[in-house]
């Protein structure tokens, strides 16, 4: 494979997905993005999100609403989509737990597991307190 070229909007949406926890979509990334690059399109934004995630430099994350959210962390970790509002979570474990799911799976599979992706579902602290004021 060529070397990657290096463009300033591909670092900047870069950077932006290692310093927030939001776990973006390309839309807000966009609405981000376009304040230092006014001219850039969502098109663009699209597949510089894609290509970071096809070169381990960022996580897709689909969600079952659709629309997949990004992450700059890229070691391995787990993510909890809240079933209310969307909102998508890290879930610190310790990676021991990682490690054993990748075990367990190598011994029951006639090949090499390599890695998984597992996403939780649940509601979120906000969404349960929310619930709880209204009752």
């Amino acid at each position: 494979m060529a070397a990657l070229k290096y463009s300033k909007q591909r670092a900047s949406i870069k950077e932006y997905l290692l310093h927030t926890t939001a776990h973006p979509t390309a839309d807000t990334v966009y609405l981000h993005i376009k304040e230092e690059f006014p001219n850039i399109s969502l098109g663009t934004v699209y597949r510089n999100l894609n290509l970071l995630a096809d070169i381990g430099e960022a996580l897709r994350i689909p969600t079952p609403a659709g629309g997949d959210r990004f992450d700059g962390r890229c070691e391995p970790h787990y993510h909890v989509v809240c079933t209310n509002c969307g909102k998508v979570f890290d879930l610190e474990m310790d990676d021991s737990y990682i490690q054993k799911i990748n075990e367990d799976a190598n011994a029951c599979f006639d090949g090499i597991i390599e890695s998984h992706n597992t996403l939780f579902h649940g509601l979120c602290a906000d969404c349960i307190k929310k619930k709880n004021e209204n009752k």
